[in-house]
């Protein structure tokens, strides 16, 4: 485990991280798509042969899928735009080091999460 005594993860480290980071973009990505496909299709409900007040039903029903399904989409976008920041960090060798202590987040930390920026200690300070 690292110690606060160490600057920034090693380069293998790193690359284990960055393995990592990009498999959940890629899915990241994959479930954007499914999102993107589930919008496109929501404009017909099959219910052009149905009565008027299960049609409007039906249609305030999509109104809210599609709402949903943009704020999902929304938020799978920063996930995805979060994930390729924390690729820049890898890069630049500042992944895992948190902005608030300065001290290294854990191992455990960053593979639950692989683009947090800030130690548990320091989220906690913030509450």
């Amino acid at each position: 485990m690292a110690t606060e005594t160490n600057i920034r993860y090693s380069d293998k480290d790193l690359e284990e991280f960055k393995v990592l980071i990009q498999e959940k973009i890629e899915k990241a990505e994959h479930d954007l798509e499914l999102i993107k496909s589930a919008y496109m299709n929501d404009h017909n409900n099959g219910t052009d042969d149905t009565s008027p007040t299960f049609k409007a039903f039906e249609e305030g029903s999509a109104t809210m899928s599609r709402e949903a399904n943009s704020a999902l989409a929304i938020r799978q976008e920063k996930f995805i735009r979060d994930l390729k920041n924390a690729l820049i960090r890898i890069e630049n060798k500042t992944y895992g080091i948190c902005r608030i202590t300065q001290k290294l987040i854990s191992k455990e930390r960053l593979k639950l999460v692989p683009h947090a920026t800030l130690s548990i200690e320091a989220k906690n300070m913030q509450k």
